[in-house]
């Protein structure tokens, strides 16, 4: 099959291409009405369909006769831990759990939120939710109560599902304290918690509204399937927005379900039976799609991975998870490889182990840099891709489609549209650019199934955030410009969020949080280049007249500030004092120059800047107190 073909027939008859890719799953329903509009003329996909997603990943394997096949493999380097599941297990535990939250009083078209770490039991309740037609909202179990209790008004949960603790390499993180306190900051109240007692050490205080985990799942009977429409909401997965509220983007069912089985066998050329393994945390969007739906729909082994890429116990940690599992695919952050890189420069790691089973290796989540990827097939030859994609569109948008045609790799390219995205690089007037001309990266619409259905109870929002700007189109947020070939090369994001380790943060947030220092007249956080995690925050702050406080007692208030109200993986840690910040004539803080600045790049003065003397003086400031490519 021709990647070529492949592709035009899904750009010039989209109806057609999706309807039977639409085949390759289980209905209860089969939809007719395959592509069609909403009340807000939005395109959808399969609007008479119904389904269910736990059905697809468990149920179906199992009356097809595999239900003894590993369907989970929780490898926790952290507790020292491996246990496997088959499918016939995880459906039991996923079943009971289901009944359980049934018996709390949860029904169909309610919403709970999933707050817990990388154990298996995040994924039985994301199925046990899919499996009774509750849409979940999984939070990463790195965010503080203040981040959480925004998430809980949003989405308004009935229940909460978490655990005694999370494990930070060698750090217990008590969960439930989180729970209770992000409970007593939010408006809404969740009527029952249950609770997972992991029995680590971890302080659990009692509330009136808690429930045993374990005594819910002993206590339950195993219940069936629920049917759901095919637009109906599997989830909501909150991102970062420029205004530092969190949008909660609304994934579909039947589409959701499509795309992910085209996915696994075209994109990441996945079979069934063999062992997929993405190193994300179930709190993204490539835990939804990559560590427990898209592989269970594939009939693939899964892996729960609760460790880190280094320090657990060191940088041979992924490479004995490959050769001990037989892992066939696997999917991470070039900032896992980095980390890597920086401990086992010469790949002495790699070398101790048989990874003769590794067949291709995905790269996500943030732009890959052409010396981390020259590093891996160095040490590993096989083919090493980076592609491209958002929480938004659920699933790859750019990659080279593994079970298509494999097309020469283009390190500093994510490689070419996938099936269905129709990917433009457009000016700021709507214009077509051509070849080698930098953008904004748009998505002819109808975007293909499977990504976003609306912003959660904020469809306005939806609209003036992606669809408003070049009508017609999906605006990704990112820029970047294609070469003769078709190749996409994504440049950055062109709004103020910023990207740590493949983690979506705004800064707008940040700077509100900065900003409510006693001491802060005013600031800007800006995203600098980072070897390791590819971006970091840095916060430049003017202080108030008159205000004596030393540079090293600020940085520590403000660390902490963003810390305890956004989570660790902020990883703000430079504050930089400074006279006053650049700014347009209207008032505008030059962002984009700053950012120029302290990564060292070229830039042109802005005609609108009221002062060009600034300039040397944030130079100075940086050098002063090393910042980035100031570092000496």
């Amino acid at each position: 099959m021709k990647y070529k073909d492949f592709y035009k027939a899904s750009i010039e008859d989209p109806k057609t291409f999706w309807e039977n890719q639409s085949h390759a799953i289980d209905w209860y329903q089969n939809p007719e009405n395959i592509l069609s509009r909403d009340e807000n003329d939005y395109p959808t996909w399969f609007q008479d369909g119904e389904l269910n997603m736990c059905y697809l990943t468990l149920d179906k394997h199992i009356q097809d006769g595999y239900g003894d096949q590993v369907a989970i493999i929780y490898d926790s380097p952290v507790t020292q831990t491996i246990k496997k599941y088959t499918f016939n297990e995880v459906k039991t535990e996923v079943a009971k759990l289901a009944g359980g939250l049934l018996s709390l009083g949860m029904k169909k078209g309610e919403t709970a939120v999933i707050y817990m770490p990388m154990i298996p039991q995040a994924a039985f309740a994301m199925l046990a939710c899919a499996r009774i037609g509750v849409t979940h909202s999984v939070v990463f179990g790195g965010f503080a109560p203040h981040e959480l209790a925004i998430r809980i008004d949003d989405c308004k949960p009935r229940v909460i599902i978490t655990a005694s603790s999370g494990i930070e390499i060698d750090r217990l993180i008590a969960y439930k304290p989180l729970v209770d306190e992000a409970i007593e900051l939010a408006n809404h109240k969740p009527k029952k918690v249950v609770v997972l007692n992991r029995k680590l050490g971890a302080r659990i205080p009692f509330k009136k509204y808690d429930v045993d985990y374990d005594a819910l799942v002993y206590g339950s009977e195993e219940t069936p399937c629920v049917p759901v429409n095919s637009k109906h909401p599997l989830y909501v997965l909150y991102t970062s927005g420029t205004t530092g509220k969190p949008k909660g983007i609304v994934r579909d069912t039947g589409g959701y379900a499509t795309a992910l089985k085209f996915s696994m066998q075209y994109i990441y050329g996945a079979k069934p039976d063999e062992v997929f393994w993405a190193a994300s945390d179930v709190g993204w969007v490539v835990g939804h799609s990559y560590i427990v739906y898209g592989p269970l729909i594939n009939r693939n082994t899964t892996i729960i991975f609760e460790g880190k890429p280094i320090r657990t116990p060191d940088a041979s940690t992924f490479w004995r998870v490959i050769a001990e599992h037989r892992v066939s695919v696997m999917f991470t952050a070039p900032t896992a490889i980095r980390a890597i890189k920086k401990e086992d420069p010469n790949g002495e790691f790699i070398k101790q182990y048989d990874l003769s089973c590794l067949r291709t290796q995905f790269l996500a989540g943030e732009r890959c840099d052409v010396a981390t990827l020259e590093w891996y097939r160095e040490h590993i030859p096989i083919p090493a891709i980076d592609h491209w994609w958002q929480t938004e569109s659920g699933w790859p948008m750019i990659a080279n489609m593994m079970g298509v045609e494999y097309l020469p790799i283009k390190p500093g390219s994510s490689g070419k549209a996938v099936s269905g995205y129709n990917i433009k690089i457009l000016g700021e007037n709507g214009q077509e650019l051509a070849p080698n001309e930098e953008g904004y990266v748009v998505i002819q619409l109808p975007l293909p199934p499977g990504t976003l259905l609306d912003i959660w109870n904020d469809t306005e929002r939806f609209h003036a955030g992606y669809l408003n700007k070049f009508p017609g189109y999906y605006f990704s947020g990112d820029g970047g410009y294609t070469d003769e070939e078709g190749y996409v090369y994504i440049t950055g994001r062109v709004d103020d969020v910023i990207n740590v380790a493949g983690h979506r943060l705004s800064t707008a947030e940040m700077e509100e949080i900065v900003a409510s220092h006693h001491s802060v007249a005013e600031c800007a956080v800006i995203g600098i280049h980072d070897e390791l995690k590819g971006q970091v925050p840095l916060a430049l702050v003017v202080t108030k007249s008159g205000e004596g406080i030393e540079h090293f007692q600020l940085q520590h208030e403000v660390v902490h500030l963003v810390r305890d109200q956004i989570g660790a993986v902020a990883s703000l840690r430079d504050v930089v004092i400074v006279q006053r910040l650049p700014k347009t004539r209207s008032g505008k803080i030059l962002r984009k120059l700053l950012r120029s600045i302290a990564d060292g790049e070229q830039f042109q003065i802005p005609s609108t800047i009221d002062d060009e003397a600034i300039i040397d003086e944030i130079r100075a400031d940086f050098e002063k107190d090393n910042i980035g490519s100031y570092k000496k």
